[in-house]
């Protein structure tokens, strides 16, 4: 009776764990069935957007491709380069100086603010970065050696100073084999304003001198999608510069064309679009962020004037530097003298006794000191071209550029 007992429960045990293993199984099969599944569509869904990934890396390489800069190796002495003048202006700018100053050079005139007119860009924005991009694009397989891009005006502050800001001065006098070599040459050589450093894009706080500054940062993945935001940008102002064919071309054309569209498509000013391209030219020619080669050097390479050294070249502008403090504190020394005239003349005694009076003879002395100083540069000014003419003596300014120096042996003379 007992040993019956005990088969019962054992049976009765049995049958319990088999209906709950049975229950548990039912339970978890319901829960397999509320968790989601990856089907086939879902993953055909998953991999069309991985793909879709893929393109949209595609399509910003195609956008902006990788550009190739290489140095350029120019061509003997004395060999005739072609050379085209790009220059954007405005109807009521006067360009006459361009046939009159330099009519062996081929000239492509873009009046911005005439549709009518035979070369004109698509839209007048961006100031000269929308003529740039536009001549680059049109002209692009049929380039000539050399292409220099200028402002409309003849004379400017921010032009060579040591060819008196003369724009046709300095288009006559530039070096092509030094664009050649080079493949990028901005036409303003002296670093004020920016370099070696002037713009930092990824600051955040407002700098009302710099008003470009912040917008840059903004922009800088709109135009340059694959490369980081440089910490600095630096190079000579005002968007001035000289391309080799081959340079223009290290830059695939797609890239161009993507630049103008975004200068087409920016919400942001003709004022501010283009200050955003006057300090990314150098990136897009060189691949660097600071572009501020030795001044002494840019100019004896580029336009012929050698001083002999960074020192020499130095010290020419610190001479006009004195000369400039001189011209000043003469017309300091006229003025004084005119408001004790005139307050005599009109009977103010009591207030010309208080005013300064000029101290007797010192406008002779700075007037002597002016003309002696007007002299001492044109001298030293003088010979500096006359050393630009020999390479072995412009080697010297070009120990400043490193190992540019050795490349001497091809540099060309300028009239």
């Amino acid at each position: 009776m007992h040993q019956h007992h005990l088969r019962s429960v054992s049976l009765l045990s049995i049958m319990v764990a088999f209906v709950l293993l049975l229950v548990f199984y039912r339970a978890t099969q319901e829960a397999w069935r509320t968790i989601p599944q990856i089907t086939d569509m879902e993953k055909a869904a998953e991999a069309e957007l991985h793909h879709s990934n893929e393109r949209v890396g595609e399509d910003i390489k195609f956008y902006n491709p990788e550009s190739s800069f290489k140095p350029g190796t120019p061509e003997p002495p004395g060999y005739n380069y072609t050379r085209a003048l790009i220059v954007p202006c405005l109807v009521e700018d006067d360009i006459d100086w361009i046939d009159r100053e330099l009519p062996d050079i081929q000239a492509f005139i873009y009046v911005a603010d005439n549709a009518s007119a035979p070369l004109h860009p698509p839209k007048n924005k961006g100031h000269e970065g929308m003529t740039y991009l536009t001549y680059i694009i049109d002209h692009y397989n049929s380039l000539p050696d050399i292409n220099v891009f200028m402002h409309a005006h003849r004379w400017a502050w921010h032009n060579a100073d040591l060819l008196n800001n003369d724009a046709a001065q300095m288009v006559r006098r530039l070096s092509s084999a030094r664009v050649i070599r080079e493949g990028y040459m901005n036409m303003r050589c002296q670093w004020d304003p920016g370099c070696p450093d002037h713009i930092y894009p990824l600051q955040r706080t407002d700098d009302w001198t710099k008003k470009e500054q912040q917008e840059i940062g903004r922009r800088w993945a709109e135009l340059f999608p694959l490369d980081p935001i440089p910490a600095v940008l630096g190079a000579p102002c005002c968007a001035q510069f000289a391309l080799s064919r081959e340079r223009i071309r290290a830059v695939p054309l797609r890239r161009y064309v993507f630049y103008r569209d975004w200068l087409l498509r920016t919400p942001l000013t003709d004022y501010f679009s283009g200050r955003v391209f006057e300090y990314v030219w150098q990136y897009i020619f060189t691949g660097n962020a600071v572009a501020c080669p030795a001044q002494n050097a840019c100019y004896c390479d580029g336009f012929g004037v050698c001083f002999g050294g960074e020192a020499e070249y130095a010290t020419w502008f610190e001479l006009r530097n004195t000369l400039d403090t001189h011209q000043h504190a003469l017309r300091e020394w006229h003025r004084k003298e005119r408001d004790v005239e005139r307050a005599k003349q009109d009977g103010r005694l009591d207030e010309a006794a208080l005013l300064e009076i000029p101290e007797l003879g010192m406008d002779d002395w700075l007037l002597q000191q002016i003309e002696a100083l007007r002299r001492e540069l044109q001298t030293r000014k003088a010979a500096a071209i006359e050393r630009g003419k020999d390479p072995e003596a412009r080697k010297l300014d070009l120990g400043g550029e490193g190992v540019k120096m050795k490349d001497c042996g091809d540099c060309e003379t300028h009239d």
